[in-house]
C-alpha cells in the first residue's frame, strides 16, 4: 500500500510516493515561492495530483514546522507560513478528495527514523533534529507522542538557562538558543573575537566579510581547534537536556538529526559526555543509546507518507 508525503520547508515543498517497506518510489520538489497560505494550498494540490498518477494512493500525510492539532487536522500555528488555526486538512480533502493527515514536520521525520532509520529495533526513542533550531520527536511504547492538544513533544523549546537568551518562542533560555546551528555559528563568532583558538575562524570572517554554517563545518572537518571548541560547548548543552528529557522519558535511544549532525561522533562524544554527567542516578539504571539520523532529507516525507498510510489502516 503506497502512500504520499509532503514536507513543506521554509525553502521548498518536497514530495514523494512512498511504499510500505518506506522505500521512496517516486519522487518530487517545487520551491516554497511565497509564504501565503493560499500559494502553499494550490502548490501542494498540484503536487499530489502530479505524483498520484498512475499509482494506487491510500493517503497523503503533509509534515509542516508549527504547532498542529490532535486530530490532525488543524494547524494551530506555524512560524514560517501565515498559518492561525488554519484546517489545511479539511481544505486538502475537499481538493484531492483522498484521506488527509497533517503533522509536524519533526514528529514526521522521528517516526521515519523510528521506522525505517536508527530506531527501528527499539520502543522508546528521542529525536532532537539540530539545524536553524532544535526540532523533536518522542516515541514511547511505540507510540508518536503528541499531548493532550497536539502540540507536544516541542523540545527546541525546553528551557535549559533560567532568564537565558531570548528565544523567538517568547520565551528566555530554550535548548534552541544553546544548542542549535544558529547556537554554532554564534559560539564560533564569540571565539573569532577572542582570538586563541578562534585565530582561524576569525581569519576565515574577515576574509569573507561574515562566518557561515558551512565556513564552521569545513574547519570541524579539518580539525580547527576553534570549530571543534564551539561544536563541543555545543554538544554539552545538547547532552544536558538529553539529561532532564531522560530522565523524564526513559528512551532507549536518543537519535541526532538534522544539519550539524553531519559531524558524527565529534557531535556525538559531547553529548554523551555531558549526558553522563548530568544523568540523575547514573549507574544504578540502564543507559540508552546515541545515534546519528539515517534518513537525513528524506525522512519528511517518509515519515508523513507512513503516519498517513497507517491512519487509512485504521479508518
Amino acid at each position: 500500500m503506497r502512500a504520499i508525503g509532503i514536507d513543506i520547508g521554509g525553502t521548498k515543498i518536497a514530495g514523494a510516493v512512498v511504499d510500505e517497506f518506506g522505500t521512496i518510489v517516486k519522487h518530487d520538489r517545487t520551491p516554497t515561492i511565497a509564504a501565503e497560505p493560499q500559494v502553499i494550498e494550490d502548490s501542494v494540490v498540484a503536487m499530489v495530483q502530479s505524483l498520484a498518477e498512475g499509482e494506487e494512493i491510500a493517503a497523503v500525510g503533509v509534515a509542516a514546522a508549527g504547532f498542529i492539532d490532535a486530530s490532525q487536522s488543524v494547524v494551530y500555528y506555524a512560524p514560517n507560513i501565515n498559518w492561525r488555526n488554519e484546517p489545511f486538512r479539511e481544505k486538502l480533502q475537499d481538493r484531492l478528495g483522498m484521506h488527509i493527515i497533517v503533522e509536524n514536520d519533526a514528529n514526521a521525520a522521528g517516526w521515519a527514523e523510528f521506522r525505517f532509520g536508527a530506531g527501528r529495533l527499539v520502543s522508546d526513542m528521542v529525536m532532537l533534529t539540530i539545524g536553524t533550531g532544535v526540532g523533536g520527536a518522542i516515541v514511547s511504547g511505540d507510540r508518536l507522542f503528541r499531548g493532550g492538544f497536539g502540540a507536544g513533544a516541542e523540545l527546541g523549546h525546553m528551557r535549559v538557562v533560567p532568564g537565558g537568551l531570548p528565544c523567538g518562542c517568547g520565551a528566555h533560555g530554550c535548548i534552541e538558543q544553546y544548542g542549535s546551528g544558529r547556537a554554532l555559528l554564534r559560539l564560533a563568532n564569540e571565539l573569532a573575537d577572542a582570538g586563541g583558538i578562534g585565530q582561524v575562524l576569525a581569519s576565515v570572517r574577515q576574509r569573507k566579510g561574515v562566518l557561515t554554517g558551512q565556513d564552521v563545518s569545513e574547519l570541524v572537518t579539518i580539525g580547527d581547534p576553534g570549530a571543534l571548541s564551539a561544536l563541543r560547548t555545543l554538544g554539552t548543552w545538547i547532552g544536558q537536556a538529553c539529561a532532564s528529557l531522560g530522565a523524564v522519558l526513559d528512551p532507549q535511544l536518543f537519535v541526532i538529526g538534522g544539519g550539524v549532525a553531519q559531524a558524527g561522533d565529534l557531535l556525538l562524544d559531547p553529548i554523551r559526555q555531558s549526558f553522563l554527567e548530568s544523568l540523575p542516578a547514573r549507574g544504578y539504571h540502564p543507559e540508552p543509546s546515541f545515534a546519528i539520523a539515517e534518513l537525513v532529507n528524506d525522512a519528511g516525507v517518509v515519515g508523513a507518507a507512513d503516519l498517513a498510510r497507517q491512519y487509512a489502516e485504521s479508518i
